[in-house]
Order: structure tokens, then sequence, then C-alpha cells
């Protein structure tokens, strides 16, 4: 994995706020805590997205039942063969 430098300005009390949740063991640096922000970040967002597509789909109206072509379908767009 590639590990490329960030460099950023926080207020002084953020910095500190940082620092004192490194200081508790909490983290180990500076850095894993801002990865573990990321991280947790990341996952709000995929979350957030299901949500949405459930909410699309919901609203879509009744739902129906599969038929072989919409099976083929989706096994092709799976496979990567359609969009």
């Amino acid at each position: 994995m590639s590990r490329q430098t960030m460099s950023f300005a926080l207020p002084e009390s953020m910095r500190e706020y940082i620092d004192n949740r490194v200081a508790a063991g909490n983290y180990g640096n500076t850095s894993e805590y801002i990865r573990d922000l990321v991280r947790r970040d990341q996952e709000e967002q995929a979350k957030k997205r299901l949500r949405d597509l459930i909410e699309e789909g919901l609203a879509s109206g009744p739902g129906r039942r599969r038929t072989k072509a919409d099976e083929k379908e989706l096994l092709a767009i799976a496979r990567g063969e359609i969009d």
C-alpha cells in the first residue's frame, strides 16, 4: 500500500484535542486518529448511500415478480457485459 503525506492546518484547540486523544492511549499517534476519522466517514457515507437506495426503491412503487429476462439482465450486468 502506497502512503502519501498530507499537510493541513488546524486550530490550536483541535490540535490539543487530538494530542489529548493520543496521550490518553486511544490512538498510537496523530496519523492513526486521522485514519480512524476517515474510515468512520467512509462507513457513514456507505450507510447513507444504502439508506438513499432503500428510499429510492420504496418510492419506486409496488414490487413485481422477477422474470427470467430480469435474471439474465442482472447476470449480464454482474459479469460486466452490459452497464
